[in-house]
């Protein structure tokens, strides 16, 4: 089954509702440049944009990352996540491409758990944060839980940055701007659940 990117399904919903790029970037408060971007040229913002973008086309934050419709439990098998990188965010200063950063799994690497799930109100990640990734603070609307599964990361979280550890893990509300980075020069792999109201 074909799965597409979330430029495809944005322009494919705009299509569905005759919305305009300037009548969606007016009402989500996103730059029009910015989803001409994704639209055409395949870039994957932070999640904060897409999250605005799928409130404003009325849909979950899932239908633009990938849904094929399965009403019964969807089964993660061990490797699996590791093996199908979903997309990636937070590219490293100098101008690597989407396509180069999937190749060489820079900034911050999304693995899906349950992208074939319908309905699903979480989105469930396993994440690998490199320590070149760049990414400004971001808010939206929902709750964000991270489990530290190896690693040592760095929360920002409004004014104040907490440090957790292997095993660790923090539950917050996304509304407050916040952005993860590894704490030291190694890459993190986190469990990230993230839950956005519709």
């Amino acid at each position: 089954m074909k799965t597409h990117t979330p430029g495809e399904r944005i322009a494919e919903l705009r299509e569905t509702y005759s919305t305009s790029r300037e009548d969606l970037a007016e009402r989500s408060g996103i730059p029009v440049e910015l989803i001409a971007k994704i639209e055409d040229e395949g870039h994957i913002p932070d999640l904060a944009p897409l999250i605005k973008i799928a409130r404003t086309l009325g849909v979950r934050l899932g239908t633009l990352l990938d849904d094929h419709g399965e009403l019964g439990p969807i089964i993660t098998r061990a490797g699996e996540a590791a093996s199908s990188p979903r997309f990636v965010t937070g590219l490293p200063e100098g101008g690597k491409t989407p396509e180069t950063a999937q190749k060489g799994r820079h900034g911050l690497n999304f693995k899906a758990l349950a992208a074939d799930k319908s309905g699903r109100h979480m989105e469930p990640f396993i994440v690998d944060i490199e320590p070149d990734a760049v990414q400004d603070k971001s808010a939206h609307e929902g709750e964000e839980f991270i489990h530290i599964l190896s690693g040592n990361l760095l929360l920002e979280y409004g004014t104040a940055s907490y440090t957790l550890n292997t095993g660790d893990s923090v539950y917050y509300d996304s509304i407050v701007p916040h952005r993860v980075l590894p704490a030291d020069a190694k890459t993190v792999r986190i469990l990230a659940v993230i839950y956005t109201p519709v």
